[in-house]
């Protein structure tokens, strides 16, 4: 099922004393799409980490777990007791998630984020981007994957700005590099017409907030450095990372198109989106560019700015309601509502 995700917070929020972990192998991308929902649902998830060993891990997501790290196994990532609520993502997680739900005698609401490789019943509901094929009764599908740059956090962050943005003067965009993927790569030319649009935008008056990534090619990276220190702020690494207070602040947002995450979450801001492709590509990810081009949220950077209006589009809650849904279901059926 596909859902619109210009929706508020859940219909059916989660009842703040049930219990929730998020489980992944660490990668901060799927953490942070597994906090995100938990955070929609009002629920303070324990993050739990697994990290199986070889050769179990060469053949997840359809092998076992790691013995080790069976819910028995003092020290596991899963150990009991069990939650109410299991937000997981990634392949390595898949294993532990059917290790879970069997441990708890089917108790625990089991939730996978991205395709698990595995089919449908790989947990209670699935959620899929809309560019993959995976559907059934349990799946539900968006435009936008889930993140933690909620309407919440984008007012608070325009209501106390960050000290080292709220001065810069307007209008303001955001600048979000990735870098090199296993579908697109930065060439040198590639790196100069992007410095080159970026350098046209400050000159034009804009202030460049500027955050790179840690695939950014070092050439990009400096080239981006020094835009930043000239015309605006780049973020180092170094100290608190003010990415959603440059997305809160800006007027405009350009975006590397080797990220849908970035993409998307910039989407939730309705602030205009520029993208800029680099060398290379990828079928599933022009199918989402064009899912934002359909809903009026980007447009090809070329160098200048112009301004035009979208809903926001935010996925993050609308898989939150799915989840509730289905776990309040999942509860009646044993007997817990």
């Amino acid at each position: 099922m596909s859902r619109d995700e210009r929706g508020g917070p859940p219909a059916s929020p989660t009842p703040h004393a049930l219990s929730a972990w998020v489980l992944t192998d660490g990668k901060a991308g799927d953490e942070g799409q597994c906090l995100g929902v938990a955070e929609a649902l009002g629920l303070a998830a324990e993050v739990r980490r697994v990290a199986p060993r070889p050769p179990f891990a060469w053949f997840m997501p359809w092998g076992p777990a790691d013995p080790r790290e069976g819910p028995e196994r003092p020290g596991s990532p899963v150990t009991p007791p069990f939650p109410d609520l299991l937000i997981a993502s990634g392949r390595r997680a898949a294993p532990y998630v059917r290790a879970v739900k069997r441990a708890s005698g089917g108790r625990t609401f089991t939730a996978i984020l991205k395709d698990p490789r595995t089919g449908v019943s790989a947990a209670d509901l699935i959620w899929v981007p809309e560019h993959d094929r995976l559907r059934g009764p349990n799946v539900i599908a968006t435009l936008t994957s889930p993140h933690r740059v909620s309407a919440a956090r984008l007012a608070a962050a325009r209501a106390a700005p960050d000290p080292r943005l709220a001065g810069l003067s307007r209008p303001r965009v955001a600048v979000l590099a990735g870098g090199d993927s296993r579908h697109h790569r930065f060439t040198e030319a590639d790196i100069l017409r992007l410095a080159d649009g970026l350098t046209r935008l400050a000159k034009a008056g804009a202030a460049l907030m500027i955050s790179a990534s840690r695939r950014t090619p070092p050439a990009l990276r400096e080239a981006l450095r020094r835009l930043g220190a000239e015309r605006g702020f780049f973020w180092d690494g170094g100290d608190d990372n003010p990415y959603v207070a440059m997305l809160a602040l800006a007027d405009a947002v350009v975006a590397t198109a080797d990220s849908a995450n970035m993409a998307g979450e910039a989407a939730a801001t309705g602030a205009p989106i520029f993208l800029f492709e680099p060398s290379g590509g990828h079928p599933k990810l022009a199918a989402f560019i064009a899912g934002l081009e359909r809903n009026g949220a980007v447009k090809p950077f070329a160098g200048t700015l112009e301004a035009w209006p979208y809903e926001p589009l935010d996925s993050t809650p609308v898989i939150a309601e799915a989840i509730a849904a289905g776990l309040a279901r999942h509860r009646r059926a044993l007997g817990q509502l």
